[in-house]
């Protein structure tokens, strides 16, 4: 019996990374079925080797998670982070915010990186972000510019890699480690979007403790899971000013002598950031209504 971590589960077979060099196709016990309970990318198991040379094995037990997330299904999960480019395809800030309440909604730190610096300087929305609270970082896969800075960031820790599709979010993965050879797909030159280039979330070795989990990427975001009234928690800089609002329970929408209103019209907190959070109030909103 070893330990080891599940990196990639396609048809019924995990593939289990024993924390060095190598990698067994196992099978997976009957017992967890029963359990209700799935083995995860990222799972930390012990499997029983069937053959050494062949690298085979049956995963035994599934060790305690530290955490596991919905989307994208993975567990023990340290930090996120989410890569948008500055330009093809534009960022959608709306987009950005509501996959960073999302993290915040279970428990998730994220990192936020703007690829693609040599198609546009994207200082602005990094400050924008940074202001917010948010470690933000700038490269350009193209070059590798930035990738170090990236790479500090995620030592020593699991990291979940996640944006829309098109962002160049292979094309990172691969300056990080080029062993991954991740496939890079062109954007669309009609519609400026990307096509899906990662079909299933797979857990790369980069290091010693240090894991980075590719996701495929995605076009649109449910945030679920909280009441309208709780989704100011999740905007940091809005959780900054909490309780210096006229009115207990305030939520920063019609309510007068708002401290969140008020750092909105002295440039404090992003009107780009607090107009998102208003449309998805409202939907969160609407949503509880009409259950």
């Amino acid at each position: 019996m070893i330990q080891g971590r599940i990196i990639k589960g396609i048809a019924g077979f995990y593939y289990v990374h024993d924390g060095h060099d190598k990698v067994y196709e196992c099978k997976a016990k009957g017992i967890f079925r029963n359990q209700g309970l799935k083995p995860l990318v990222g799972d930390r198991v012990s499997m029983e080797i069937l053959s050494e040379e062949e690298g085979l094995g049956n995963i035994e037990t599934i060790l305690p998670r530290e955490n596991s997330l919905i989307r994208p299904a993975s567990a023990n999960v340290d930090q996120a982070l989410v890569i948008f480019a500055a330009k093809e395809p534009d960022p959608s800030l709306n987009l950005l915010d509501r996959f960073l309440v999302m993290m915040g909604i279970q428990g998730i730190p994220c990192l936020i990186c703007f690829n693609k610096a040599d198609l546009k300087d994207p200082e602005n929305l990094a400050a924008l972000y940074r202001r917010a609270g948010y470690e933000v970082c700038v490269v350009c896969a193209g070059t590798g510019e930035g990738i170090g800075q990236v790479r500090k960031l995620l030592e020593g820790k699991t990291t979940v890699m996640a944006g829309p599709s098109g962002v160049g979010k292979s094309s990172v993965m691969n300056r990080i480690l080029p062993e991954a050879e991740a496939a890079t797909g062109a954007v669309s030159e009609k519609l400026k979007r990307g096509r899906h280039t990662t079909r299933h979330t797979e857990l790369f070795f980069v290091g010693r403790g240090t894991y980075l989990l590719d996701t495929p990427g995605f076009s649109s975001l449910d945030v679920t899971g909280i009441a309208p009234e709780e989704l100011k928690l999740y905007y940091p800089e809005m959780e900054r000013l909490e309780g210096r609002c006229r009115f207990q329970g305030c939520v920063h929408g019609k309510e007068p002598d708002c401290a969140v209103k008020e750092a909105v019209e002295n440039g404090t907190i992003s009107r780009e950031r607090y107009e998102n959070y208003l449309l998805l109030y409202e939907e969160l909103k609407n949503r509880k209504r009409y259950r």
